[in-house]
């Protein structure tokens, strides 16, 4: 296939190409490289001929217009958004802007091009957003998020990603496209940006400063490691049932304050200078609205498309804390990028 990768650049963006083009797919890159996206996150492929990059805004429609008129995509992967919900709480209007308003503009140039060759039925517009439009769970294990749980999302990064979840679903049902949806939980891996959680733990027990922990840190996220998801994406999009939701998760619940402990621990085995690396764990004041818990039943997926995660949160974590020790050259230019190394989102 010939995919359109949106956010590309991005995190989760980049694993999705990287492994895209391995598998022997076409793949155009569509990023506007904002504060978080690194071309060099996509280096190895770059060079690639089954490779494109196009630097756009999804909120440009008449440059989206000519992307696809260009290039005649065979999919759309949609990832390109504002993620932070720190950055989300300060300055809620990009992800309006971004996540909204651009998953619109971007909607409207697929269904112009899918009808523009005939309403395909093998086309798909695979949109990609986040656990985080479900709310908050309790601590009870069994309480775990569905593909038919309600929509509760608490953080303005959330809403926005909840808005831009409905616009592809009224775009399949209003319009026939044919979309496919994904809700994944909290991502980690290499290429991460440097000023989300893991890696913010990695670097400042590197640079033997205070690690920060919300609250008491007991906060519970599913980590699914970046490779995984990918994967799972693509197969989303080769196999998943046209207007059918699947939700990915890593099925590595942990609450922050033992997540940071692990990667201290990890810390102190791979570089000694420093430990025990715990010693720095700070608490913070919380972020506002901070959801307790977020844990996925991924049944769906493994069912219906046979995927389940083959990376464990403990070997997941050894390999990404490695990663950043061995590519400096990757995150120290990322250090001045802003915001990073700031406290964001606060209740200010």
């Amino acid at each position: 296939m010939k995919l359109l990768v949106t956010g590309g650049a991005g995190f989760i963006g980049s694993a999705v190409v990287r492994q895209a083009v391995a598998a022997g797919h076409a793949v155009v890159n569509v990023d506007c490289l904002t504060y978080a996206a690194c071309l060099e996150n996509v280096a190895s492929v770059a060079a690639s001929p089954l490779y494109a990059f196009e630097q756009a805004d999804i909120r440009d429609a008449a440059a989206l217009a000519r992307i696809f008129n260009d290039h005649r995509p065979d999919a759309v992967m949609h990832l390109a958004a504002e993620s932070h919900v720190d950055r989300s709480i300060d300055g809620p209007g990009a992800f309006i802007e971004t996540n909204v308003t651009g998953t619109y503009t971007l909607l409207q140039a697929a269904r112009a091009h899918w009808e523009g060759a005939g309403r395909p039925e093998d086309f798909r517009f695979h949109h990609i957003s986040t656990d985080e439009v479900f709310g908050s769970l309790s601590p009870d294990p069994a309480d775990k998020f569905t593909e038919t749980t309600a929509y509760d999302p608490r953080s303005p990064y959330s809403a926005s990603k909840a808005a831009s979840d409905h616009l592809v679903r009224a775009w399949h049902h209003t319009y026939g496209l044919p979309v496919v949806l994904s809700n994944c939980s909290n991502n980690y891996g290499p290429y991460h940006f440097p000023e989300k959680l893991i890696p913010v733990v990695i670097l400042a027990a590197l640079h033997d400063r205070p690690i920060p922990v919300y609250g008491a840190g007991e906060n519970v996220r599913d980590w699914l490691f970046v490779e995984d998801h990918a994967d799972a994406l693509l197969t989303v999009l080769a196999r998943g049932q046209v207007g059918r939701s699947y939700n990915i998760g890593g099925e590595n619940e942990a609450k922050n304050i033992d997540l940071v402990r692990m990667i201290c621990a990890l810390m102190d085995e791979m570089r000694t200078q420093g430990a025990p690396h715990d010693r720095l764990i700070r608490f913070v004041p919380d972020r506002p609205g901070h959801d307790l818990r977020y844990a996925i039943d991924p049944a769906r997926i493994r069912a219906e498309l046979g995927w389940r995660p083959s990376v464990t949160l403990q070997e997941g974590l050894r390999r990404t804390v490695r990663w950043y020790l061995d590519n400096e050259a990757w995150w120290r230019p990322l250090m001045d990028r802003q915001g990073v190394g700031q406290r964001l989102g606060g209740a200010g």
